[in-house]
C-alpha cells in the first residue's frame, strides 16, 4: 500500500510539521470523503492513523504545532490543515494560484474546502529559491517545481545525519534514481530538472532522501528509524 506520511520536527524555534496527510474525517471510511478514488487507490486509513491522534500518541496537540510546511496542495497532503488554524503555513511560489485554477486533468487532486482553509490562515510564500526556515541551517525548504508549480522538499540537518523529505518530487525510489517524471506532474520537464537538482543536493550533502509515497522507503525510514 502507498504511504501518506506527515513528519514532525522538534526545533527550539517551534514544532514544524511537514504535510498534513489525509483528512481526519476520512479515517475509518476513506470513501466517505474521497469517493471512488479511495476505492480505486485502495486507501486504507484507520482511526488510529489520524494525524491528531498520532500527535497525541507522542505527547503533542495540534495547537502545539507552530509551523506547517505543505510540500504542495494535493488532497493527500492537505487533509489535516483544519487542525492547525493558528500555525504559520509555508507554500511554494505559484502553488496556491495554480491549485485554484489547475489544468483540467489535475482538478481531482485538489479539495476546495482545504484550499479555502489555507487561504484563511497565515502563510509565507517560498519564492525565488530555497528558504532557511530558522536562519540556522537546520531546516531548509527546497523549492523544486514540476510535480506542481510550488513543490517543496525539506532538508533537515540533525547532529549525526542529514535527511531530505522529498514530498512528491519523486513518487518511487526507482523514479528518483532514473530522474523519471510522474504521470500526474504538472510540468514534466521541470519535474525532471528538480529531480536532478535533488540528486545533486544529495550528493553534495550526503543526505538521506526519503521518498514519501514509496512503500519500501517507509519500511526503511518509517517509525523508529530516527532513534
Amino acid at each position: 500500500m502507498t504511504p501518506f506520511p506527515s513528519y514532525l520536527i522538534e526545533h527550539s524555534g517551534g514544532l514544524v510539521l511537514f504535510d498534513t496527510g489525509l483528512s481526519p474525517e476520512a479515517a475509518g471510511n476513506p470513501a466517505s470523503v474521497y469517493g471512488e478514488s479511495a476505492v480505486s487507490s485502495r486507501i486504507e486509513y484507520s482511526q488510529e492513523q489520524r494525524l491528531d491522534r498520532q500527535l497525541d500518541s507522542i505527547g503533542f496537540k495540534p495547537s502545539d504545532v507552530e509551523h506547517v510546511v505543505l510540500s504542495h496542495l494535493h488532497f493527500d497532503h492537505t487533509g489535516g490543515v483544519a487542525l492547525f488554524p493558528d500555525a504559520l503555513f509555508y507554500l511554494g511560489e505559484g502553488e496556491m494560484d495554480y491549485a485554484l485554477n489547475p489544468d483540467t486533468h489535475l482538478c481531482g487532486l485538489y479539495r476546495p474546502e482545504e484550499l479555502k482553509a489555507v487561504r484563511n490562515y497565515r502563510t509565507h510564500t517560498v519564492a525565488g529559491g530555497d528558504h532557511d526556515l530558522f536562519g540556522d541551517g537546520s531546516i531548509s525548504l527546497l523549492l523544486l517545481p514540476g510535480h506542481s508549480p510550488g513543490s517543496l522538499a525539506m532538508k533537515v540537518q540533525l547532529p549525526n545525519r542529514t535527511i531530505i523529505l522529498s514530498g512528491d518530487v519523486s513518487h518511487t525510489r526507482a523514479a528518483f534514481k532514473s530522474a523519471c517524471p510522474f504521470s500526474l506532474d504538472q510540468d514534466s520537464t521541470a519535474a525532471v530538472s528538480s529531480i536532478k537538482r535533488l540528486q545533486s543536493i544529495q550528493q553534495e550533502s550526503g543526505a538521506e532522501v526519503w521518498i514519501g509515497h514509496d512503500p519500501d522507503d517507509w519500511d526503511t525510514f518509517g517509525p523508529g528509524s530516527y532513534e
